[in-house]
């Protein structure tokens, strides 16, 4: 009895902090559907008068080129999520089955690197892109997210508690290290892979700064800084930025629910580590 009260409260206890971490998106989205004169009122409601005012969102695509923007947004998140998950894979596999002089020192450098803001290399990043002549252009927007050492301290984890001994069998049979790497680790870590595009997709698509900085032509520019151009100069239309936030969630939304069994068996089996 005193178990089954004991799991009734921390059930509750997690359903009220879901809640309350999630409360900020439904007011948001909710706020979409709202006209100017409701977010006037005192007190504030949380819901609309009606569910039938899109007008918010046709505004969205009206005073913003926000298709494009859309596109740019989906074909930097993507390409550069795959690029750094091949990159991460490759140097996984080196630090989890090679060994080569300095890999200590050097494995703990580049853990290192994820105790470094990304602000304070932003200026050196530009300087480059800028000097490279990459600005404007998607290339320049991928550039900086092509590497991660998040992504490739999690893939080591999960390759270093492959036994040893199915590598080496597999090279006795002829097997090079990257057709082991293609055909055997990278199978079996699928979890852990979607789970790092995943997290890699909604970190760039909701990326900001770095757009904002290495883009100057409206074709160019990325969701995330679309949706600051939405605010008109004599007032701020918060029921039209609202609306652009809950368009913008779309993507990473759908492409959770598309992969959530894949992240469901990644926290069950204990593929992540950190």
């Amino acid at each position: 009895m005193k178990r089954s009260m004991r799991d009734a409260l921390i059930q509750a206890f997690c359903l009220l902090l879901g809640l309350f971490v999630v409360f900020p998106l439904i007011y948001g989205a909710l706020g979409a559907f709202k006209t100017p004169s409701e977010f006037s009122r005192v007190p504030p409601t949380v819901f609309p008068d009606s569910f039938r005012n899109f007008d918010n969102f046709r505004a969205v695509f009206e005073k913003a080129p926000m298709a494009r923007y859309f596109l740019n947004s989906l074909i930097t998140s993507t390409v550069s999520s795959l690029v750094r998950l091949v990159f991460a894979a490759l140097a996984a596999y080196a630090f989890a089955f090679f060994e080569f002089p300095g890999k200590k020192p050097l494995f703990i450098l580049v853990l290192g690197t994820m105790m470094l803001p990304a602000e304070t290399i932003t200026v050196t990043n530009y300087q480059t892109v800028s000097a490279l002549r990459l600005t404007d252009h998607y290339l320049g927007i991928m550039i900086v997210s092509f590497v991660g050492a998040s992504q490739m301290f999690m893939l080591r984890a999960r390759f270093a508690s492959t036994p040893r001994a199915l590598r080496e069998a597999a090279m006795l049979d002829g097997c090079s290290d990257l057709r082991f790497l293609l055909f055997v680790l990278l199978p079996v870590s699928r979890p852990v892979l979607v789970t790092l595009f995943l997290q890699s997709f909604i970190a760039q698509w909701n990326s900001y700064l770095w757009p904002l900085l290495v883009t100057n032509h409206d074709e160019m520019r990325t969701v995330q800084v679309g949706i600051t151009m939405l605010t008109a100069p004599e007032a701020t239309n918060y029921e039209t930025i609202l609306a652009g936030a809950t368009v913008a969630l779309i993507p990473a939304l759908i492409l959770f629910l598309v992969s959530r069994r894949k992240l469901s068996d990644s926290m069950s089996g204990g593929s992540l580590v950190g």
